[in-house]
């Protein structure tokens, strides 16, 4: 039974990343129904919602800041993605932990198991959800399967996605206001976000390689 539940957690995180590059949704005709609403208070709640559901089951939850950003400002969206990413990665986090808690009673004996579970720090954590186009789901169900505790696991969250979506909205935003742009994000957009998540993951190695001498 513990392989069933290892197997549909694997199915989900494939199923979430091929939804997000496929681009099986819409994210224009749906930022056109969501405009519509614009003005309804409950707009930002419901995304919020949609956004906590769709990371808890590893589905494409990071399409959703096209629309935080197209319809609010980059502060407010800003708190609102972070809001859904963490929670929503929590839960995900929860999800994949009681899914897999028989297999890793099997697995947390070994090597291998113990050395990914140290390797999960906070820096590390942080850094992955800082690199552009890193599959949220992965790291929410790796961690929630490793059992990484969760007093790192929230804060490298609740950090890296605060700062990875205000990149985000505001050139979103700003494309937004922009009469002849494609709102495509670009490469000079986010190379920050990928230098700084380098630099974190070098400075975690030379302190790895500095402990060991």
């Amino acid at each position: 039974m513990s392989h069933y539940k290892l197997i549909i957690l694997i199915m989900l995180v494939f199923a979430g990343i091929a939804l997000q590059v496929s681009g099986t949704i819409d994210i224009r005709q749906t930022i056109n129904l969501a405009r519509a609403y614009a003005d309804v208070w409950w707009l930002g709640l419901l995304l919020i919602a949609l956004q906590v559901v769709l990371f808890t089951f590893a589905l494409a939850g990071s399409t959703l800041v096209w629309i935080f950003a197209a319809l609010f400002s980059p502060l407010t969206s800003t708190i609102m993605i972070t809001t859904g990413t963490t929670l929503g990665g929590t839960l995900a986090y929860l999800f994949s932990n009681k899914m897999s808690d028989e297999w890793v009673r099997k697995a947390q004996d070994s090597r291998v198991y113990h050395l990914l579970q140290q390797k999960g720090d906070l820096y590390t954590l942080l850094a992955l959800r800082l690199m552009p186009g890193f599959p949220h789901s992965v790291i929410n169900y790796s961690a929630g399967i490793l059992k990484v505790g969760l007093t790192r696991f929230v804060p490298a969250t609740i950090a890296g996605s605060a700062i990875k979506s205000y990149v985000y909205s505001s050139v979103i935003y700003n494309a937004s206001l922009m009469e002849n742009s494609t709102g495509d994000i670009e490469f000079r957009d986010i190379w920050p976000l990928l230098l700084l998540s380098i630099l974190i993951l070098a400075g975690i190695a030379v302190r790895n390689y500095l402990g060991h001498k």
